[in-house]
């Protein structure tokens, strides 16, 4: 079997040079001048970090050495078959659980505005329950608009 006269290059020098149907090798989506995609999971991130910080600010004290977590689902068995946990809480951890809260969060309105907010009342109702209050009695001032 006769062998190629080419020299043999490096793999690296092989992905550099490769270009599919005469373009050169591609830029990201985003560019060099446009912000990255936001995704969900980032959103949802954001979200609950942004709330217990909040939280935290008008609790120091209660919720002081409190850890707020995100977990994708609740591991372990379900308590029965027709509910699902949002959130867990201990004395130090507030997990939240992002599938569940996304997926099962009827919204009137499908937007990022009404899906914060669906997660934002999710993290008050886990820490109401940690403190043993009423979510609305853990920030009365913000709702009021007058």
């Amino acid at each position: 079997m006769a062998r190629s006269r080419r020299s043999p290059r490096s793999a690296a020098v092989l992905a550099r040079s490769r270009s599919r149907h005469g373009r050169e090798l591609r830029s990201s989506v985003a560019g060099p001048h446009l912000p990255f995609l936001r995704t969900r999971i980032d959103l949802f991130d954001q979200t609950v970090a942004s709330t217990a910080e909040y939280l935290k600010s008008l609790w120091p004290a209660e919720l002081e050495g409190v850890a707020f977590e995100v977990a994708t689902m609740p591991f372990g068995s379900f308590g029965s078959p027709d509910h699902v946990d949002r959130w867990a809480v201990t004395k130090t951890r507030v997990i939240m659980f992002r599938l569940p809260i996304e997926r099962m969060s009827r919204l009137h309105e499908d937007d990022e505005t009404h899906r914060r907010l669906a997660i934002e009342s999710c993290v008050f109702r886990a820490v109401a329950e940690l403190l043993g209050k009423d979510p609305w009695d853990l920030a009365p001032e913000r709702f009021r608009h007058f």
